[in-house]
């Protein structure tokens, strides 16, 4: 290989080393991790780091209390009651997916102030009732 190849060569790897370090330091935190209930309720920091948590909104246990929206949400054999202020998205229903933000209290309930419904990736339309609408 002849010398001006190898600068080349080295010249393209020091670029794509670069660009990468680049890539790497714009996506850091930028991801979205969650934990679920039994992470959460296992780790003492919680009560003093904010911490997504995660798990399907347990069924029969949504109540609403003024701006207060209290619930449950499960994952892997575990539980813990949420605490929401505000109101949630439209599609929070209980049997869903959701993904609170907040912190444990010592109480051990989940305090939230941020809450985003998860949902697959296929869509289905909601069934009508009434049957197809005729569209002349």
């Amino acid at each position: 290989m002849t010398r001006r190849r190898a600068g080349h060569v080295a010249l393209v790897a020091v670029l794509l080393a670069a660009g990468g370090l680049l890539v790497t330091g714009a996506l850091q935190g930028t991801l979205t991790y969650y934990r679920t209930p039994g992470e959460v309720l296992d780790d003492p920091s919680a009560t003093r780091d904010r911490v997504r948590l995660g798990g399907e909104v347990v069924p029969g246990s949504l109540r609403h209390d003024g701006d207060l929206v209290v619930f449950r949400l499960t994952a892997e054999g575990h539980e813990i009651t949420v605490e929401q202020r505000g109101v949630p998205p439209e599609t929070f229903r209980e049997g869903e997916e959701a993904v609170v933000e907040g912190t444990l209290s010592t109480d051990r309930v989940f305090r939230s102030n941020h809450v985003v419904v998860r949902h697959g990736n296929e869509y289905r339309p909601s069934a009508d009732p009434t049957g197809p609408v005729d569209a002349r």
